[in-house]
């Protein structure tokens, strides 16, 4: 597939065919029924649904520098939902079932190839929790399966089995439907169909306020001026309690770098996508041939889009303990992104104290593959000023209540 470069395209960007309109420098209206601040894949996605599902299209996507430049460039690729808790698996379920016919329903290509996904056992509490997983998988109706050692070798025959070793595989939980997207190709998908159903996006504008009269929302200020708004949802991964705090809400949040690299180009070797929990790795082949790999959060917190060199150190030798086949691949490049972290390792999407005002964040390393289903719920959220069925259990409220989702160590990796 070639993909065309363009003087105007941002750093990272890659397109199949190249959509000026992403590029505009557009005018923001004065005033708009819902603003959307975060122009990544949730913050895009919950446009579309807002305008294909409940016809609002009077809506700004609001971002501070380009279209899905921020995150979403930045993450796993990887989508699975295979949690553990009713809550969440509910939710990842939804997402999953989205992202099956969401090329179709775009008419845009994302690349999503249902490769399977493998989160390995290392010790005999790893095989406990991992077959405790399946079952909660299958009664949830999520596709799961328990592999010893040899089906493991058998779905990823590079995989290192060898008993002799610092983290021996005992075996692995397999989702088959699980798998990979291209992540620009999703967020261009849902800001190409979002823009021709009159939805303004509007990059380079970064929101600098949030104006309130009483316990209501009527405004965010931006570097590009005020706009009135009737409702407004935070979508900004990372700083969701800076933009929270304007409003007067502070939230049980906090933001830490999270790593990831991609290797030089290699030839197709790799064909599912392999997780270690106990070593915080995962590895996966990307489709032009990179390796991406990646680690759990860095334990300091930060807004830096950089993280300690050790934990790349840590995750390279545990990759290559695994994978010993790439133990000449050379580097290519590392980065990170910012992810909000809540108390119990799930996301907060639902209504604030604020009228009109309405959250999306919390989602640690989780996003990326709950685009769909988030953006679907978040739409339903806004424009029904109530919940959505599965982000009910996601409310800022059971903070207090101690209704807590607590997929801390459950869902067998982080991300």
């Amino acid at each position: 597939m070639t993909e065309p470069a363009s003087p105007a395209q941002p750093p990272g960007a890659h397109l199949p065919d190249h959509p000026d309109f992403l590029w505009e420098d557009l005018e923001p209206r004065t005033f708009y029924d819902v603003v959307i601040v975060g122009g990544g894949g949730h913050g895009l996605a919950t446009a579309y649904y807002l305008a294909k599902v409940h016809g609002i299209t009077n809506v700004a996507v609001l971002e501070k520098g380009w279209l899905a430049g921020g995150n979403m460039a930045r993450n796993t690729t990887i989508i699975r939902s295979n949690y553990l808790w009713d809550e969440s698996s509910g939710i990842y379920e939804h997402s999953l079932k989205l992202w099956e016919g969401l090329e179709e329903d775009l008419g845009y290509p994302i690349l999503f190839d249902q490769r399977g996904v493998l989160n390995l056992a290392h010790s005999l509490q790893d095989v406990r929790d991992s077959v405790r997983r399946v079952n909660a998988n299958r009664l949830n109706g999520v596709d799961a399966e328990w592999l010893d050692p040899r089906g493991v070798k058998e779905v990823c025959p590079i995989v290192n089995i060898a008993e002799d070793v610092r983290y021996p595989v005992l075996g692995a939980t397999y989702q088959p439907r699980a798998g990979i997207a291209k992540h620009d190709y999703v967020a261009w998908g849902y800001a190409r169909a979002a823009h021709e159903m009159g939805v303004d996006l509007i990059q380079n504008c970064e929101v600098t306020g949030i104006e309130t009269v009483g316990d209501r929302v009527t405004a965010v200020e931006t570097t590009r001026g005020r706009i009135a708004a009737g409702r407004v949802g935070l979508c900004a991964a990372g700083h969701s309690s800076v933009l929270a705090e304007m409003a007067g809400i502070r939230l049980p949040l906090a933001s830490h770098p999270l790593q990831a690299l991609v290797s030089e180009l290699l030839e197709p070797v790799h064909p599912t996508v392999v997780m270690s929990n106990a070593v915080h790795v995962y590895v996966s082949q990307a489709h032009k041939g990179e390796l991406v790999m990646g680690a759990g959060i860095d334990s300091y917190n930060g807004y830096g889009q950089r993280g300690s060199f050790h934990i790349i150190e840590r995750q390279m030798s545990a990759a290559l303990e695994l994978f010993p086949i790439f133990a000449r691949a050379h580097l290519l490049r590392t980065w990170a992104g910012i992810v909000d972290v809540s108390p119990d390792a799930s996301p907060i999407v639902g209504l604030t104290p604020v009228e009109g005002l309405y959250l999306n964040c919390g989602w640690g390393t989780g996003g990326f593959k709950a685009t769909p289903g988030v953006g679907d719920c978040f739409a339903h959220t806004i424009a029904h000023d109530k919940p959505h069925a599965f982000n009910e259990p996601f409310t800022l409220e059971r903070f207090t209540t101690g209704a807590l989702v607590d997929e801390h160590g459950a869902a067998a990796v982080a991300h």
